[in-house]
């Protein structure tokens, strides 16, 4: 194989490695979201005075072991408005089942 070939055969791997992390990245967070989501519901966690507290919503300091991409879950269900944060911390969905959106991929 020539030198030019060896060149755009590694080019061409090195992009089909980014894109399936991406979309790997993609699938971990719709399953996180989908956890946080059932773990709401399975609470009926649906006003403030039923809120409850999600011991996974913080980041910790020292991370060991693999990425939890839930924190990230709730976070994006925060800002978009799926999930209402309380004063004292604690979570509850805004909308009942059938209207939650799923994050785009």
């Amino acid at each position: 194989m020539s030198e030019n070939t060896q060149i755009i055969v590694g080019v061409i791997l090195l992009i089909g490695v980014y894109l399936l992390t991406r979309k790997f990245h993609a699938w971990q967070m719709r399953r996180a979201y989908t956890t946080v989501l059932k773990d709401l519901e399975q609470r009926e966690a649906f006003d403030h005075s039923s809120a409850v507290e999600l011991p996974y919503a913080k980041v910790g300091i020292f991370r060991m072991g693999t990425r939890d991409y839930r924190p990230k879950a709730v976070q994006y269900m925060t800002q978009t408005g799926v999930a209402v944060m309380t004063a004292d911390g604690k979570y509850y969905l805004r909308e009942r089942e059938g209207n939650i959106p799923f994050p785009e991929q």
